[in-house]
Parts: C-alpha cells; structure tokens; sequence
C-alpha cells in the first residue's frame, strides 16, 4: 500500500483551532432538552469547546423539557458528557462548566413557561454578562418547531436591543415540498432568514468539509473534476443499525426522508458544486443550491426501495422491520432507497449520479466514489491474461466520510519482474493517522458556527425547497403504489438485487455489494 506523508501534528492542530474567533457571551437555549440529543452530543460538544478555549467566559446553558428534573438533568449531562465526550470524571473544569448548566420545566404550548423562561434569562443576562445573546436550539418533534419560534416571538425572545439571537432548527424539516414551504413561511413571519440556522449534522463532519478543501485548495484535481473524464459517481450512507426503537418516528420517514433528501444530497452537492466566489455562506449555498436545481426530475424507474427482514447482523440473529417495536406489521415504510440522478449542466452532462442509504445493512459507512473513465487505448491489455491481478481497473478517489475517515486514490503499478504487468494499488490518506483521533462529534463546529452568526454550513429556504422538490414526486409516487414484494433484503445484506440492477443496466456496480 502506498501511504501519504503527513506533517500536520495533534499540537498544531489544536493550536490552530484555539486562535479562531471565541463568540460573544452566550446563553444557549436548548428546547426538548430531556431528549438523547442533548445527553449524546450537544453537551459533549459545547464542553469540547470549552476544553478548547472556544467558548466565551460569560456563558451558560438552559435545558428546556416538559419533564420536572432540576438536579437530575444535571447529573444526566455529566454522565453523558463523561460517557459521550471523552472526559474524565474527575476532571475539575467539567464542574465548573456544570455548574453553568439550569433547568426550566415547560410545556412548549404553554405561555406562562415562556414568561418564566424569559424572566430566568434575563436573570442569567445579569448573572453572565450575556447582553441579550441568545441561541435557541430546536430538539424537539418537529411538530412543535413553529409553535416554539411564535411563542418566542410572542414573548419578545426572538428579538434582543442588546444582542444576537440565532435559532437552530432540528432535521426534518417538513415532510415534503409543500410543509417545508409552509413551515419557512412560519418560521420567517418571526425571524429573519440570517437568524435561522437549520441543521444537518453531517455537515459538522471534518471529512465533509474536507471535500471542499481537497477540490477547491489542490490544483491537480479540480481540471480532471468534470464530464470529460469522470465516468459516473456513487455515494453511499449505509448503517449496519436498526431503527432502534424509533418506529412511530421512523414509520412516518423513511429512508428517503430521513437521510437522502438531507444528507445524501449535501454530499452530493458538495461534490457537484462550482467553485464558490469566496469562502462565506452565502456563495457557498448558492452553487450548492444551483446543483440541486440543474437535477432533472427523477424517473421511477432510476428509483429503488427496501424494506428488510429478519437476518444476521455481526453474527447476531436480528428481526425485520415489521417486527421491529411500535411498527405496522404491514408496513409500506421504506428502509432502503437508491437514485439515479442526472445534473444537467456544462460541468457534469452525461455524468450519472447513484445514491443509496438504508438500514440493517452489512456493516456501517458512508462512502463517496469517483470512479474516472479509463484511458482511450489500452496499451497493456495484452499482459492482463498473464496477469495475477485480473483486468486493469479504472482509477478511482474515495471519500470515506465514516467510519476510518479518510481518502483513498486508486491507480495502476507496474509488477516486479520482466514482464509489463500492472496492478491497482491504493494510496492512502488516514484522518486519525494524520491528525489523531478526536473525540469531537461534529456538533462542535456547528454550534459554535451558530454563535458565530456563520450560516455557511446550514441550510437555506431555498436549498431545503429544492431537495425537497426533488423528493416529493418520488414519495407520491411511492405513496400511490404501495409495494407488494416488502421485506425484499434480508437483514445484514447490501439491500435488494433491484439496486444492483439500477447499476448493472449501465455497465456498473457498487463499489459493496
């Protein structure tokens, strides 16, 4: 194996975060703040931040949830910071920063919570210095996303004289092209569209940004990185993992709203993108929003459902869908979905895009792969027969966005010996080789982008509404004909044979399956 030699060390990049802007004092405001998110990932990330210097000295945090913990929600995120971050449980700045953490119990319907919730921030303001910067953050069912941002309104909340308020909204946002517009439309009749910042975790993965900077800041690849010598692309999110207890939420998703419609086509965009004017949000989302727009309307037959069944699962028997807790045992709900797409514009016409993500799968990643078409003339065809390696193979990058995180570049090396006989070997980029492992979730740079006021790593009105539009023929479609041959892969499987065949018609195959 060809390995890359890297420089970087841990140090340097710590030291480099370090001496990023630190935001203005800061109340963070978390609503359904009882929920698993918060104990998983947004406490982890904000006491990261602190171990890194990151966060402002006047800061603290309010858990929002209908549930009467007081003590017990403290005590809840030490043990899911200690557990989920990395942290010792001794450590002696994990207390201070607890001891910056309240509790406000309230209904989200409820207009006397929001009076109380309002007079204990500004009894925080006066405690913290925090001058009226808020961050509301939205973990709750999206059903209550616009009664919160109304209420907030309601309560003069979502405007401050003295400073920033921002509001981070959870995944999904709305269900299909018509509730994502109609929710926007709520949402901007109390804050303005620079106040929004709506979330997709995936993008506060290092190796997602980092597709940005291995096109946009390396001058070899970017001049192959179009039709003329790219041959298709695949991208793949895959989980080995069930629905794990979600089935009334998951019953009212599905593969392709869960993760496809977000997700998926970030990656894609960023992938697909022109290059930005500048390095800001706003140039950003709009070449992202430009690719999503070039997609031509998706034909039923580039498109591919699943639902698994019972089968083996790292060597544990696992049961099917429909037998999964609080799921219809008839259930049409798809756990696997794969496109075919087409972006029609200069860079990428004729250039086919496949994508597919689903659950129960044979193991867990998330892979782009951009596969190059191979030379015009084969001059070592003749030597292939002879050959240990079989038939030349055609140069590939992959993008591992999760799990051992890095990126591989495929090419042909000639054998040892007499003869000209070539192999395909790999070189290899390695995150934790490079940079070392980090405990960071991805939550890190978002929410510090978030009190940042930076908005260049969240979604827009206009980009959601296009993915969306996107989508929802294809859900209607599905919706009006429902599937007869559900489940149709087993559990532990790459998904159904119909996937495969979406590839095969071409010439092609996923790089797993």
């Amino acid at each position: 194996m060809v390995t890359t030699e890297v420089t970087v060390s841990p140090e340097d990049v710590k030291a480099s975060r370090v001496a990023e802007r630190v935001p203005d004092p800061c109340i963070v405001v978390i609503f359904g703040a009882s929920g698993d998110l918060t104990k998983r990932k947004l406490l982890p990330a904000l006491y990261h931040l602190e171990q890194a210097g990151l966060l402002p000295a006047n800061f603290a945090v309010v858990g929002v949830a209908r549930r009467p913990l007081k003590d017990e929600f403290v005590n809840d995120m030490r043990d899911g910071i200690i557990k989920g971050g990395g942290v010792e449980a001794d450590d002696p700045m994990l207390r201070e920063f607890l001891g910056k953490v309240n509790y406000h119990a309230m209904n989200f319907d409820d207009p006397g919570g929001y009076v109380r919730l309002n007079s204990l921030l500004e009894t925080l303001d006066r405690k913290y210095g925090t001058n009226g910067h808020r961050l509301f953050y939205l973990a709750t069912a999206p059903d209550y996303f616009s009664e919160i941002v109304h209420q907030l309104g309601a309560h003069g909340m979502a405007k401050s004289e003295k400073g920033a308020v921002r509001c981070i909204i959870e995944k999904p946002f709305g269900h299909d092209l018509q509730s994502a517009r109609r929710l926007n439309d709520e949402v901007n009749e109390v804050l303005s569209e620079d106040q929004i910042f709506r979330i997709d975790h995936y993008l506060g993965k290092e190796t997602v940004q980092n597709i940005l900077v291995f096109r946009f800041a390396n001058g070899i690849f970017e001049p192959i990185w179009n039709r003329n010598y790219i041959d298709h692309v695949r991208i793949t999110a895959a989980e080995s993992i069930g629905i794990e207890g979600r089935g009334p939420f998951y019953e009212k998703a599905g593969a392709l709203r869960d993760v496809v419609q977000n997700h998926v086509m970030e990656l894609l965009s960023f992938v697909a993108m022109e290059p930005p004017g500048s390095f800001f949000s706003a140039p950003i989302r709009m070449e992202k929003v430009k690719v999503w727009k070039a997609i031509q309307p998706i034909k039923m037959e580039d498109t591919v459902r699943g639902q698994y069944g019972p089968g083996i699962v790292g060597g544990k028997q696992v049961v099917g869908y429909r037998q999964e807790d609080r799921v219809n045992p008839q259930s049409s709900t798809e756990t696997f979905a794969a496109l075919r797409l087409h972006i029609e514009n200069w860079r990428w016409a004729g250039v086919p895009f496949y994508v597919r993500a689903g659950k129960r799968l044979a193991e867990r990643f998330t892979d782009i792969t951009i596969q190059f078409k191979q030379p015009p003339t084969m001059l070592f065809k003749d030597n292939v027969e002879a050959s240990k390696c079989g038939e030349i193979q055609p140069n590939i990058i992959s993008m591992r966005i999760q799990p051992n995180e890095g990126i591989s570049l495929r090419f042909a090396a000639k054998t040892p010996g007499p003869s000209m006989q070539s192999c395909p070997v790999m070189m290899d980029f390695d995150y934790a080789a490079a940079f070392g492992v980090s405990s960071a979730n991805g939550y890190e740079r978002l929410l510090l982008d978030a009190m940042l006021g930076d908005s260049t790593l969240f979604s827009h009105r206009d980009g959601v509404e296009a993915t969306w539009a996107l989508m929802t023929p294809i859900l209607e479609e599905w919706a009006a004909h429902p599937p007869t041959d559900f489940p149709n892969y087993a559990a532990g499987s790459w998904g159904p044979a119909a996937a495969g065949a979406l590839l095969a018609r071409d010439g092609r195959q996923w790089r797993r399956q």
